[in-house]
This record gives C-alpha cells, structure tokens and sequence, in this order.
C-alpha cells in the first residue's frame, strides 16, 4: 500500500501549517496530511487543482503540473506528459476544471502518477469532484 493510500491522501498533499484541511486528521512523520477517509483526501485534490485556476489562473495540464509537482521536487516534464496523456489532451491547451469530468479526470490522472496505480473507482471520485466543486472558493 502506498503512502498515499494509507493516508486517505492520494494526491500526496503536503501539510500546511496556516490550513486544515476538511477531515485532516494530522501529518505523517514526513509532513504529508493524513485524511480521515479517500474522499475527503480526494476532495482536497480537486480543491487545489480548483483554486490553481480560480486564484493563479493557471489553465493547461502543464502549469497546473509544473505548480503541484515542481521541478525541485519531480520529473515534473514527464509528469505533465503522464497526465496530459491520461486524460486525452494536449498539455499546453486549455483544460477548464469547472466541468466535473474534466476535473474527475486530472484528479484520477494525479493519482495514478503519483501512486504508481489507480486503486479508486470512477464513482468515488467523481463524488469527490463533485464536493471539491461544490464548495468552490
């Protein structure tokens, strides 16, 4: 099991000292947050993903990717491109996440790159899209 799936975080959100996630239970000893259940953790995926567009204007696969999982950090280019590939589309074209699919899509994308595997059904997170839209910031 990865670390992701052990802590209902599959996104592998890392804590913020300033913000508590809905459900946030605590951080494991390496700082990422632990989440009460997969759809809460799921939800605050799509959160972030949400708010890289609505507060930084970010519009395409490649700079929502290249903000989520940067170069110091990631082969952030071959990161985009795993993405970009999963959900159909270019990585340099707009790619709006007011749209549930769509943004189903890159958060299902974002999991499977970062753990190795897709281990959630369409169902859950599409519900999780659905609650990280509904509550829109």
């Amino acid at each position: 099991m990865t670390r992701g799936e052990r802590n209902n975080n599959p996104g592998n959100i890392r804590g913020n000292s300033s913000f508590i996630w809905q459900g946030q239970t605590g951080l494991d000893p390496d700082g990422f947050v632990i989440f009460d259940n997969v759809i809460n953790g799921l939800r605050a995926l799509g959160k972030l993903l949400c708010n890289y567009q609505t507060h930084h204007g970010l519009t395409t696969i490649r700079t929502m990717i290249n903000r989520w999982a940067p170069p110091s950090e990631n082969d952030t280019g071959a990161y985009v491109n795993a993405v970009a590939a999963d959900c159909g589309v270019d990585p340099d074209v707009l790619f709006g996440l007011h749209d549930q699919h769509n943004l189903s899509m890159i958060i299902a994308a974002i999991v499977r790159h970062e753990n190795g595997t897709q281990p959630y059904d369409q169902s859950t997170i599409g519900a999780a899209a659905y609650a990280a839209m509904a509550q829109w910031t």
